[in-house]
C-alpha cells in the first residue's frame, strides 16, 4: 500500500484530556483535522473558538478546517489568525465558489472543496483547477461515527481521473467511515488523504493505529 497521509479528526478526541490527544497527533499524525459545525448547513454543532486555538496553540503539525457552515467567506481570515493552514468549503454551500477558493488562497493558506455524498465530483472539473485538495465525504455530514458509503470509491475514481486531466497536484481526501477494513481499496482507488475520528480514538492503541493507516505498519 501506498503511503497515506492521515489527519486524524478532533472531533473523536478525549475533551476531558485534549491536550493528551494533541500530543497523539503531534507525534503520529500527518494533519489535525477540525470539523467546524454550524447547526444549519449540517444538523450539529461542534467546537468554538477556544477549543480551537488550544489545538492550533499546541499543534507542531498543521492543522485543516473543514467548514460545514453557511457564508464561509466570512470567517476565512479568522481562521487563518487561529493558526489554521488550510480550509475546506463544501461545494453546496457556496454560490460563489471560485471565489471563495481563491479568497483563501489569497491568505496564504491552501483551499480545498468539500462534497458531499450525493454532488457527483463531474460538476467539480473547472473548479479543481484552482484547488489544492477535494475533500470527498463518505458519509452524511455532521456526525461521527457513520458507515462508508460504498459508492465512494467509484467517486473516487472518476474524481481522479479528473484530476489527472485537469491538476494532477490536487489531493484527493476522503472523509467518513474510514478504517483499517477499507484503507487499502481507499489507496488503490486513488485517495491521498484520509480522515480517521472512531477509528484512530476509540481503538485500544491509537499510534499504532494511525501508523497502519498511513501504510508504514
Amino acid at each position: 500500500m501506498k503511503r497515506m497521509i492521515v489527519a486524524p479528526s478532533m472531533l473523536s478526541a478525549d475533551f476531558a484530556n485534549l491536550g493528551k490527544d494533541i500530543d497523539l497527533v503531534n507525534q503520529n499524525g500527518d494533519i489535525f483535522h477540525l470539523d467546524i459545525m454550524d447547526g444549519v448547513f449540517v444538523p450539529n454543532i461542534s467546537y468554538g473558538t477556544p477549543v480551537i486555538k488550544a489545538i492550533t496553540a499546541r499543534a507542531t503539525i498543521p492543522v485543516e478546517a473543514h467548514l460545514m457552515i453557511v457564508e464561509p467567506q466570512k470567517f476565512l481570515k479568522d481562521y487563518k489568525e487561529m493558526g489554521i493552514g488550510s480550509i475546506s468549503v463544501h461545494y453546496e454551500a457556496c454560490t460563489h465558489l471560485d471565489r471563495v477558493v481563491n479568497q483563501i488562497k489569497e491568505l496564504g493558506m491552501k483551499a480545498g472543496v468539500a462534497i458531499n455524498p450525493h454532488t457527483s465530483v463531474n460538476l467539480l472539473e473547472d473548479i479543481v483547477k484552482v484547488s489544492d485538495y477535494i475533500l470527498v465525504m463518505s458519509v452524511n455530514p455532521g456526525f461521527g461515527g457513520q458507515k462508508f458509503i460504498p459508492y465512494t470509491t467509484q467517486k473516487i475514481r472518476d474524481l481522479k481521473k479528473i484530476i489527472q486531466d485537469n491538476n494532477p497536484k490536487c489531493l484527493i481526501e476522503v472523509d467518513g467511515g474510514v478504517g483499517l477494513n477499507n484503507i487499502e481499496e481507499l489507496a488503490r482507488t486513488g485517495a491521498d488523504v484520509v480522515v480517521a475520528g472512531n477509528a484512530v480514538f476509540s481503538s485500544k492503541n491509537p499510534a499504532e493505529t494511525i501508523k497502519k493507516l498511513q501504510g508504514l505498519l
